[in-house]
Formats: structure tokens, sequence, C-alpha cells
């Protein structure tokens, strides 16, 4: 473990001190600060209050108190910052982003990201390092290497490179805090880990259809419809509204998000009107079929609110995914007895979410282009979108198969031929 720095201590107390205003000379309370550096020098430094002598000592005691602790604040930080503990590095860094603590940060990030970031420093980052009580001073390349090859015996690279992520951020912060020199030094060497291209399950068409008749009825029924046909993401399932139904023009458009994030242990609701990224916002059509179980499940509900009366939830009302009482479905709920249907009525099990691949790849099947089903899964890149079902494009394939036409000339196209 790493040897305790000791932190730098000020001394101060108050002067009296006369103004040069000749003949009309005031005494004012003066701040005097004393203390010894990391080098052993006695440095001293004093400040103006502000304020009159006469009525105003408890007042500038208050005000000594404070410089006090900035002034201890700032030469310990700049003294000592690379004699910190990494793990104290990261909390901190944490700490500063986190948007319940720091609300009217315009640069705030999103609860559920914050959550995310959360998790991995305090179960994972912050641990491992103070366990190994690595300073940032001593911080090199081979630590953060290091880190990476015990994290991979236990977790996927994917969740490595978001350790990765996490550690340049605080490095970042580090940087412009002053704390050290340069954060580049030290990632531009760190070997980050290569994640695997991820390759989702996909249900057949006929898979689809015969999910599709067995959960009907089901509370599971919308869900797998909107996931299914449109390819939302569960958040943006749970959170579509009546408002995002345009019944007249046939479209419904994905503009409102519910998601969980898990801060200090515990999950927190998180509605919102952003999607995930820009282009997850977006207007699809309204097929007649989609079109006709929306307006059951409103006439549905209007029952539902006329039989519970004040029973019924009317904050979460306006959802289109919603329960008896008006409770907006959570999102979890789709996650977790998902598979448990599936299980029950003998399907193949898959997450939720691979039913978005699968409309991703029934898109493909029927000729539909990447380049569309870019726009229909609201996915902001071009690459994300050719990245995942690049691989199912059957049809692109087989036009390279049949271009490549000089093996009809062989003998064995011959032997094919006669048989």
């Amino acid at each position: 473990m790493a040897t305790p720095i000791n932190k730098i201590k000020v001394t101060s107390h108050l002067e009296e001190r006369a103004s040069t205003g000749g003949k009309n000379q005031k005494i004012y309370w003066r701040m005097m600060f004393t203390w010894v550096d990391e080098n052993g020098k006695r440095q001293r430094k004093s400040k103006s209050t502000g304020l009159a002598v006469k009525g105003n000592k408890t007042r500038a005691e208050e005000m000594l108190r404070e410089e006090v602790g900035k002034l201890e604040a700032l030469v310990n930080s700049k003294v000592f910052a690379g004699g910190m503990l990494v793990a104290d590095l990261v909390e901190e860094w944490l700490a500063s982003i986190n948007p319940l603590l720091n609300p009217k940060n315009k640069r705030r990030i999103k609860l559920t990201t914050y959550g995310g970031y959360e998790m991995n420093v305090q179960r994972t980052i912050a641990p491992y390092f103070r366990q190994k009580g690595t300073r940032l001073s001593e911080l090199t390349y081979k630590d953060i290497d290091d880190f990476y090859d015990v994290q991979l015996e236990r977790v996927t690279a994917m969740t490595v490179t978001k350790f990765h992520a996490n550690i340049s951020l605080a490095l970042r912060y580090a940087f412009q805090k002053g704390y050290i020199q340069s954060y580049e030094a030290i990632m531009k060497k760190v070997t980050r880990p290569t994640p695997d291209r991820y390759t989702g399950k996909f249900l057949k068409e006929s898979e689809t259809v015969e999910l599709v008749n067995a959960v009907k009825g089901h509370r599971l029924e919308l869900g797998v419809l909107l996931g299914a046909f449109y390819g939302l993401r569960r958040s943006e399932i749970v959170g579509l509204r009546w408002e995002s139904i345009n019944f007249e023009a046939n479209a419904i458009t994905i503009e409102h998000t519910v998601t969980v994030a898990t801060i200090a242990g515990k999950n927190v609701i998180v509605a919102d009107d952003t999607t995930k990224t820009k282009s997850s916002y977006r207007t699809l059509p309204l097929i007649p079929i989609i079109r006709t179980k929306l307006l059951m499940v409103k006439e549905e509900q209007e029952q539902h609110r006329k039989l519970c009366g004040k029973s019924y939830n009317t904050a979460e009302g306006h959802y289109i995914y919603t329960d008896a009482l008006g409770n907006r479905i959570k999102p979890d709920y789709l996650s977790s007895e998902f598979p448990k249907f599936l299980d029950k009525h003998g399907f193949r099990r898959i997450r939720f979410h691979d039913l978005r691949h699968s409309c991703a790849s029934l898109l493909l099947a029927n000729g539909v282009t990447i380049k569309e089903i870019q726009d229909w899964l609201g996915h902001s890149t071009f690459k994300t979108t050719a990245d995942i079902y690049a691989h199912l494009d059957s049809d692109s394939k087989l036009a390279t198969a049949a271009a490549m036409s000089w093996i009809e000339h062989t003998s064995l196209a011959q032997a094919v031929t006669e048989s």
C-alpha cells in the first residue's frame, strides 16, 4: 500500500491595517496566511477583507475561515496532486460529473450515462487501483494494461473498452485540474482491447409469425409487435405516448424515451424528451395492422380509466404502454419477462433487444437496403448499421458470387451439369 502523504496546513490570523487615505484614513481587517511548502520553505500571503474593523470582526473571521479552506485546497492540489491515489482521482472525477450534484452544469451528462460510469468506477476501477495503492505520479501505461489483462479474464473486451473510456476521461480531468502535465503521454501507449463484433440472434420470418400469434392477449404483446416490426428499442417502446401517434397522418414519431439508471445502488426511472442519438428521433409510417392494435389499446385504456376512477394513474395515463391502473410499464419488465415467455412457450431463447435485430434481418431479406434500415432503426451512422447487419446482406453476396463466373468453365461445372 502507498505511504500516506501529509496534508499541508495553512495557519492564519487577522491584523488591523490602516488604509492609505490621508485625512480619511480608515482601519480595515486584513487576512494573514502562513504555510510550509513541499520543499520545507515557509510561505506567506495576505489578503484584505474589505471590512472596517469596527463592528465586523465576526464577519472577518468567517471570511478568514473560508479563505483558509480555499488556500489549503489550492496548495494541496498543486503540491500533492501527483501523490494522490488513482482511486481517489477517478472518484473525484466521477463526483465532478454527477448530474445530481451539478444540475446547473450545461455540459452535464445523462443520468443513464452517469449510472454506467458510476458502476464501472465504484465496482471495478477504484477498488482495483486502491488495492494496488497506485499514485497518480507513479501511473504508467503498464499499470493500465495490467488492469485490462486482469479484467479480460472475467468480462468481455467490450466492457473493458468502457473502463478504458472512463480512465481516459478521469486522466483528462486530472490534466485540466493541473494534477498532471499530460494524459496523452500515458493513454497513447495503452493497448486498448478490441471488442469482438457482436452478432445478435435473429428470428426467421416463420418464427416471428409464430411468436406474434403466441403472444396475442399477453401483456408483452404490444412490446413484441413494436420491437419486431419497427425495431424499436426498449426505452422507445416504453416511452411511446399518445401524442406521438398521428392517426390522421398514419405516422408514429419516436421522440421520448424511458430508461433505468442505477445511481448509488438504486434504480431511478428517467423519462426524457430525448432519444439515444439525434438520428433516433424519427417518424415512421403507421401501418393498418399496428394502427388497429393501437386504437384497441386506446379504447381499453379508456375503459380501465372509467372502471378505476380515482385509482387510475392519470399522471402516466398519457403513455401507450400501461397496465390496468394506468401505470406505465417498467423497462425492466420487457427484459425479464420476455425470456420467461419464450421458455414457457417452447421458443428458442433470445433477448428482447434481439427483436430489433430480427426486424433488420427481415428487412434485409425482403430487399430493403442497409441505408434504408439505418433510417428505420434510427442509427446515427451508416457504419453502425453496416457493421451489425452487413453479414446478413445475402443479395449482395449472391451478386458477388454470380460475378465469379469463371468457375462455370471448369471441369467441375461440367461434372455438375452432367449429374
